[in-house]
């Protein structure tokens, strides 16, 4: 399980200047082996932003699931907002 935390941090640092040119960030939370389901949270402009749940599910889950085996969705954290 280590090595696939380690390939989604990979990922998340190839898009995360995405969100950071617009003020925000994203953080790995964690990573569930069973669902395939990631955990993030959202940090800076993106905190409480009415687009995170769009950048989520547009952006980051497209990418994830296409570059990290075993990554079926991805989620924000409870309590990221």
């Amino acid at each position: 399980m280590e090595n696939i935390e380690i390939e989604i941090n990979k990922t998340l640092d190839k898009i995360r200047h995405f969100l950071q040119k617009d003020g925000g960030d994203i953080k790995f939370i964690s990573f569930d082996e069973t669902t395939g389901v990631v955990s993030v949270s959202m940090h800076g402009a993106c905190a409480g932003c009415s687009f995170a749940n769009d950048d989520i599910k547009e952006l980051v889950e497209v990418i994830l699931t296409e570059e990290v085996p075993g990554v079926k969705a991805v989620v924000l954290a409870e309590g990221s907002f």
